[in-house]
């Protein structure tokens, strides 16, 4: 193409003079130089990498390229680990997408996101900032405890408080006791606000008023089950009209004491016929 311009101008030369077309020859060249001394510009960074997200081991971080000039074709990225100034900084090996997620190893540094602009005449990198100093995780707080036992397991043992103990069921063998009744027996069920039988509660029972039957206790089966047998006493009947035997049931923890741990407490009456 500059040969046709010159060519061009030559002619015009010839009907002008030869010194005007050497002069405007020599200013085509020029400017053809020029030209091409414009076109070479490798990137330039006109506002710097930033980096968001939350500085706290496990969380991601995000890095932004910031802006660039003379058309970059190509983006390579990089993690810095940094110390808690900001400097003697190193490359973090793996690390060269524009999220990151921190590591124990940030913990009490900052890291910086480096990028490297390419185009066709170079190439430029710039760096972010530093990140706030990393913390550690924070150790997430545990629910509170319900004093339950693990699943699949029903033992008293491994109940605690908030948990309570339950009597939720009791039978008498007979179901009436008379003037001859020397015994009987009361089965009596164990659950706690955890759900389903408890196994391993000691159950307590005594009549109330005091010596009709002799107090017992005994514990409960996997079921939740337990057998109390009792034996007659002097006061029984307190009187000549007497219709129930008042009995005081308590379940608890073995070892435990019963005032302030998981115990739960039921009064039942058993019907008697004089």
């Amino acid at each position: 193409m500059q040969t046709t311009h010159r060519k061009r101008w030559t002619a015009i030369g010839a009907a002008f003079g030869a010194g005007v077309a050497a002069v405007v020859v020599a200013s085509l060249a020029a400017f053809a130089g020029s030209s091409v001394a414009a076109g070479t510009a490798k990137p330039v960074n006109t506002s710097p990498p930033t980096i968001s997200g939350t500085p706290q081991e496990g969380k991601q971080l995000h890095g932004d390229r910031g802006n660039w000039d003379n058309n970059p074709n190509d983006y390579a990225y990089a993690w810095l680990r940094c110390d808690n100034d900001g400097g003697s900084c190193s490359t973090i090996g793996g690390a060269n997408t524009q999220n990151y997620t921190l590591k124990s190893a940030d913990v009490g540094n900052t890291v910086r996101f480096r990028v490297r602009a390419t185009n066709n005449d170079g190439q430029t990198t710039a760096t972010s900032v530093p990140s706030a100093v990393i913390q550690k995780a924070s150790t997430p707080t545990p629910p509170p405890s319900n004093g339950c036992p693990p699943a699949n397991s029903n033992q008293v043992s491994q109940m605690s408080l908030p948990a309570k103990l339950i009597i939720d069921q009791f039978q008498s063998n007979p179901s009436t006791l008379n003037a001859g009744t020397q015994s009987f027996t009361l089965r009596v069920h164990v659950t706690s606000t955890c759900g389903g039988p408890v196994s391993g509660a000691l159950v307590y029972g005594t009549p109330t008023p005091f010596n009709q039957f002799g107090e017992t206790q005994t514990n409960t089966a996997s079921d939740g089950w337990a057998t109390l047998s009792f034996s007659r006493q002097a006061n029984y009947p307190v009187n000549g009209k007497q219709q129930i035997l008042a009995m005081f049931l308590r379940a608890s923890k073995p070892g435990e004491n019963v005032l302030v741990g998981i115990t739960g407490y039921r009064l039942v009456n058993v019907n008697v016929n004089l």
